[in-house]
């Protein structure tokens, strides 16, 4: 059954205050509950809840599939694809695991969002001056506290849906951590928000989870190495959106 669109004074004058009021409200939370959870256990509690409040708010439905194949406190490396800003609500919403982020220095930057995920302890990597050895000890911190990672790997979102060639660098990392990877699909939340528009429309989205995927075991794993496996993580993800997203159009 079709979700009906959003008339536009719904969207000025109820879903933009409302998220502005979730934002504000849950990050101040975070953000608070930092000075004495270092870990970042309540701040990621409050961005399960902020995620839900957005995706109910927006009528957004997310139908997940193939939980079953991954273990509760199990650390693992989360692969998704990036078609939209409402990816993070969907996967945060939908796998009950403490999830940190790898993301861009510039979000650190914004008020609020950056201060919630920077005191909540995700990754934030200078893309022009990558500090692999440095993200690496950072990586290992988090993991030893039994945290997982999400990485979107293609770098930036997708302007037409299809998943663009992950990048190599997070990949690298994962062979040197020896971490199961976990390749995610995410289907449908370009129609909610595509990039380059702020406006929302309610949708029924899926976040398919497949096979834990179990890197090669290498000493001194080399770029074409992390190629390779960047390359077998995209096959997986790359073909579930294309059969499930773009099969009938």
């Amino acid at each position: 059954m079709s979700i009906p669109p959003f008339h536009w004074w719904r969207t000025v004058f109820y879903l933009i205050p409302a998220i502005a009021l979730y934002t504000i409200v849950l990050g101040a939370a975070s953000i608070v509950s930092s000075l004495f959870d270092r870990r970042g256990y309540f701040a990621h509690r409050c961005a399960r809840a902020w995620s839900w409040l957005i995706l109910k708010t927006t009528r957004v439905r997310v139908t997940l599939d193939g939980l079953d194949r991954i273990t509760p406190g199990t650390t693992y490396v989360f692969v998704s694809n990036h078609q939209s800003h409402y990816d993070t609500p969907v996967i945060f919403r939908s796998l009950p695991f403490q999830l940190r982020i790898i993301a861009k220095e510039s979000l650190s930057r914004f008020p609020v969002l950056g201060w919630h995920l920077k005191r909540g302890g995700h990754l934030f990597v200078d893309r022009e001056h990558p500090d692999r050895e440095g993200i690496l000890r950072r990586w290992r911190a988090l993991l030893s506290e039994g945290l997982s990672l999400i990485i979107y790997a293609e770098g930036t979102r997708s302007a037409d849906g299809h998943v663009a060639r992950f990048k190599a660098g997070s990949f690298l990392l994962a062979i040197q951590a020896g971490l199961p990877i976990v390749p995610v699909a995410v289907l449908g939340t370009r129609q909610v928000m595509p990039k380059g528009r702020l406006r929302t429309e309610p949708a029924d989205v899926e976040l398919v989870i497949h096979d834990p995927i179990q890197p090669p075991t290498i000493s001194q794993p080399t770029v074409h190495d992390a190629k390779a496996l960047a390359d077998r993580v995209h096959a997986v993800v790359a073909a579930t959106v294309e059969a499930r997203q773009f099969a009938a159009v």
